[in-house]
């Protein structure tokens, strides 16, 4: 049986399983009898699908989700307190017990997920981060709009000043302070700084309660899935 070339039709007569066509040299390709006909699904290149999520670990979109409502609910709450005193408590109340509301969003919104005192800890930590930022720009907000907008921070400025000069005196008192010192004591950028020491103290309680609540509530979940009936 003679075989044809598949560009010029000419015969391959005398050269079986010749690589090229004696007559226009056009290659000749052949299948070898090894090679399969049908490949089969591992030679596609296909990717395996991904193993699923470990409930122990922490996700960390969805954490950061809650922390940042959380935080957004105590920033509201701390802008209405200030036209509406009532709300204070319950702004004060929902900035302490927030690490306790993120941790109860996250469970919800992943219920197979794993809480211990340990997850519990690290998303109480970011939502005491998220809440000392988002009561930041609630404050500078406020004082913004107290400053330069209602002009009446003049009386909250002064009685200010009365308590931070009243306790340098004091001070001076008791310890004798150089003439020099005591002028950088009453200068303006003194007093920000001390507002400033304040705030960071503040905050570094704010960030210590909320990853505390939060370890205890995870603590308290831990338990409540391990008794028996739950």
């Amino acid at each position: 049986m003679y075989e044809l070339c598949h560009r010029c039709g000419e015969e391959l007569s005398g050269l079986p399983n010749s690589s090229y066509c004696p007559h226009c040299g056009a290659p000749q390709l052949y299948l070898r009898d090894y090679m399969p006909s049908d490949p089969g699904p591992d030679s596609t290149g296909a990717a395996a699908p991904p193993p699923p999520p470990d409930p122990r670990q922490i996700e960390w979109q969805m954490a950061l989700r809650c922390a940042a409502v959380v935080a957004g609910g105590g920033a509201v709450l701390s802008l209405l307190s200030g036209p509406f005193p009532l709300l204070g408590l319950l702004c004060w109340g929902w900035i302490v017990s927030g690490s306790v509301i993120a941790l109860g969003l996250y469970q919800k919104q992943r219920p197979l997920a794993w809480i211990d005192a340990g997850v519990g800890a690290r998303i109480g930590l970011v939502v005491g981060l998220a809440m000392t930022a988002a009561l930041a720009l609630a404050t500078s907000i406020m004082g913004l709009v107290a400053r330069f907008g209602l002009k009446n921070m003049g009386d909250l400025d002064h009685e200010m000043s009365i308590r931070i000069h009243a306790s340098i005196t004091q001070m001076a008192a008791t310890n004798p302070v150089p003439t020099e010192w005591l002028g950088i004591f009453y200068s303006q950028e003194f007093i920000a700084g001390m507002m400033l020491t304040v705030f960071a103290s503040m905050a570094i309680v704010l960030i210590a309660v909320s990853t505390a609540g939060g370890a205890f509530a995870g603590m308290m979940r831990t338990r409540a899935r391990l008794t028996p009936g739950n």
